[in-house]
Parts: C-alpha cells; sequence; structure tokens
C-alpha cells in the first residue's frame, strides 16, 4: 500500500469511529453497537499491521526423510473393493 492509501484508510476509519460514536450514544451498549465497535478496532489493527514493515516468513526446509513420495501410476482396484462411494452412502452395495 502507498502512504496515500493507508492516509485514506486512516482517515476513513476515524470516520467510522465517529460513527460508531453517535450509534452508541443512540442505542447505547447494545450488542450490535459492540460487535462494530470490536470491528472497527480490528480494522484499526489491521491498518497499523500494514504500517509496520514486515519481514516476510522463512519456509522451513524440508527434511528428506519426512517426505512422503506418492506414485504417479494408477493404484491397484484391489485397495478399493468393497468401499462405497463417498457421500454416496452404499451406492454399490447389493439391493435386498
Amino acid at each position: 500500500m502507498t502512504t496515500t492509501e493507508l492516509a485514506e484508510l486512516r482517515r476513513t476509519i476515524g470516520q467510522l469511529k465517529q460513527c460508531v460514536g453517535a450509534l452508541r450514544s443512540r442505542y447505547g451498549d447494545a450488542s450490535a453497537v459492540r460487535r462494530l465497535a470490536n470491528d472497527v478496532d480490528r480494522l484499526d489493527i489491521d491498518a497499523s499491521d500494514l504500517e509496520q514493515p514486515s519481514v516476510p516468513v522463512q519456509p522451513k526446509p524440508l527434511d528428506p526423510s519426512a517426505v512422503v513420495k506418492i506414485p504417479d501410476g494408477p493404484y491397484d482396484p484391489a485397495l478399493w473393493q468393497g468401499a462405497d462411494d463417498e457421500g454416496v452412502g452404499g451406492y454399490h452395495r447389493d439391493q435386498r
């Protein structure tokens, strides 16, 4: 985000805070007003995070012994014998 975009975001969050304040004075401590205030606070926190220079997370090196190799060839059909199709619920079972 550019500095201009961050400034616009901060201005908009400030306006939202004013609107929520007006709602609080009209509706009191209603649960909907509390949720809106919480949402605006979270937006403010997230905007602050965007302003901080961040260091990209470095991926962990893979342990070669932990890698499971999956063959590209087809599986043996005997592996699936007697298994139901997921979500079909016994589609291939004998009708009795």
